[in-house]
């Protein structure tokens, strides 16, 4: 599982939609919150930009863990559960 203690910057879903939808050449409301980034184009060369990119920013997470988990939603909960808690998001279940 991932260590999100490091992350030095939010997370939120709206900020991962801007960097996936950057990777994959669309724009940001393209990107589906709920729907498998795998599905919407996202590969495994464009995951490592992202998970490179995140790193740099502070987040302690994995290639496995967001491959594992490819939606929006998902990252969001991984990367930065307090921000997620905070926007009222159900993690019921997860």
């Amino acid at each position: 599982m991932a260590d999100t203690a490091g992350a030095q910057r939010t997370f939120s879903i709206e900020r991962l939609a801007r960097d996936v939808a950057e990777v994959l050449y669309v724009d940001a409301d393209e990107v589906e919150t709920d729907e498998s980034l795998l599905d919407q184009g996202l590969d495994s060369i464009r995951l490592m930009t992202l998970v490179e990119n995140w790193r740099a920013d502070g987040a302690e997470i994995g290639f496995a863990d967001l491959a594992e988990r490819p939606t929006l939603r998902e990252w969001a909960e991984l990367l930065d559960p307090a921000a997620t808690e905070a926007a009222g998001v159900d993690r019921a279940g997860a």
